[in-house]
């Protein structure tokens, strides 16, 4: 549990391939079933204070009360994941906590002196759906995102660690989109 954010509640894997990453995660671990999209959409997406365009790939299960997302981008537009993977790291690029009180927790935050590396709204791009993610310093895989999980965005979310609890390994991969 983090004292300034709760209890973690994601872990970010930039891959290099989606579909291998989602096998060995069903196949391999025994986690699912994963909730995938291929073009995850973003609303005013910022990165290093610019804006960008990244499209990825994005897949969502849980194990337990942790969230594990799978990350693949498809363009070169500058975000986080670009710029982990052209480090030449794959694999656990950030830990995410959720918050229903996101102005109170970025403000934490810029107090203690994070700095800010991306923004936006994901989803349905509602007001209601922002995230941010933080510097990781010298320590590769420790971005830290701050995810509002109310609206739609939670909603989805409780669907999925919903999904994972009775799953039985049967249709391993589902839309989405299809979720809400």
């Amino acid at each position: 549990m983090s004292r300034y954010f709760g209890p973690l509640r994601q872990l970010g894997f930039v891959v290099n391939d989606i579909d291998s990453a989602l096998k060995h995660w069903i196949d391999v671990v025994g986690v699912g079933p994963f909730f995938f999209v291929e073009d995850q959409p973003l609303n005013d997406f910022v990165f290093r204070g610019k804006s960008s365009a990244p499209r990825f790939s994005v897949a969502l299960a849980h194990s337990g009360s942790a969230q594990i997302e799978l990350i693949q981008q498809h363009n070169d537009e500058p975000s986080a994941f670009r710029e982990f993977a052209d480090r030449g790291l794959e694999g656990l690029q950030h830990v995410a906590y959720w918050t229903t009180d996101f102005d109170r927790h970025m403000e934490e935050s810029k107090n203690r002196g994070l700095v800010e590396l991306q923004s936006g709204r994901s989803g349905s791009g509602a007001p209601d759906e922002r995230f941010v993610y933080y510097e990781d310093g010298p320590y590769p895989g420790t971005v830290i995102e701050i995810s509002e999980v109310r609206g739609r965005k939670g909603d989805l979310f409780r669907a999925v660690e919903a999904a994972s609890k009775e799953w039985d390994g049967s249709n391993p991969i589902r839309d989405m989109r299809k979720v809400l």
